[in-house]
């Protein structure tokens, strides 16, 4: 295969049981049992509700970074604005629009899908859809934030330093990673 050719297969393999193992506040673990080949899987899983990553790029081709506690990782990490499809029915890029208001308190004039993610495809079935964000504005009221939002650090960095650093080993985050390296690739092609 080649070039545009090369792309993820949709498979439906039977689903013979599948179990509500934990029920969580914001996703929870399955464990299904599949017919696969000649034979059955037992596979578990996190049933996440999927999520949204936003790479706001200002003027000056700065791109925002917020800064956070993650504690099963025990770092405050660098990320991009993201936050959880948590609202029945929301669209992504609705869901995108607000979680930009509600972690950094800004707004942007024009939105456009980046990319879509698997995140973890071997442990969940989230998604991630990313979307590249510019015409950016302070909003006029600051939201209130909790746990670790009440912290979180907002700094501006030009892209390419904020790539420089992903690709150096300096900055781990995933979603941060496949974000600033898409809008890297896509302002390339302006």
């Amino acid at each position: 295969m080649v070039g545009d050719e090369l792309r993820d297969e949709p498979f439906e393999p039977e689903v013979l049981s599948s179990d509500l193992v934990y029920e969580g506040r914001v996703w929870d673990v399955r464990s299904d049992r599949v017919r696969y080949g000649d034979g059955e899987i037992v596979r578990q899983y996190v049933d996440h509700t999927g999520a949204v990553a936003i790479v706001a790029i200002d003027d000056d081709a700065r791109v925002l970074l917020i800064q956070q506690y993650r504690h099963p990782i025990r770092h405050r990490d660098w990320e991009l604005p993201a936050g959880l499809l948590d609202i029945e029915g929301e669209e992504p890029l609705l869901a995108a629009q607000r979680e930009l208001a509600e972690e950094a308190d800004l707004e942007a004039a024009h939105w456009e899908p980046l990319v879509r993610t698997f995140a973890t495809p071997g442990g969940s079935n989230e998604i991630v859809h990313f979307f590249l964000a510019t015409g950016i504005a302070p909003l006029a009221d600051a939201h209130a934030r909790e746990e670790e939002e009440a912290d979180i650090r907002v700094e501006w960095m030009p892209l390419t330093d904020a790539v420089d650093a992903v690709l150096g080993g300096r900055m781990h985050n995933a979603l941060l990673a496949i974000g600033l390296l898409a809008a890297e690739r896509r302002r390339a092609g302006e």
